[in-house]
């Protein structure tokens, strides 16, 4: 998916097409796993393909 080990709230905003408020809003539910590095978070590629791919719709067929 991503070529990046690390990306951060801006990154994953823009490629999300969300607000960044929204990133942080996930990451402070501990719905999105993140570093916390200094003032700034992280969060690793493999952690972003995880939480996209909980929230993929699937259809009753492949149930």
């Amino acid at each position: 998916m991503l070529s990046k080990p690390f990306m951060t709230t801006q990154e994953i905003a823009e490629l999300l097409k969300v607000k960044e408020p929204t990133v942080r809003s996930w990451i402070h539910h501990q719905e999105l796993r993140a570093v916390k590095l200094g003032r700034e978070f992280r969060v690793a590629v493999k952690d972003l393909e995880e939480f996209v791919n909980e929230r993929t719709t699937r259809s009753k067929s492949s149930e």
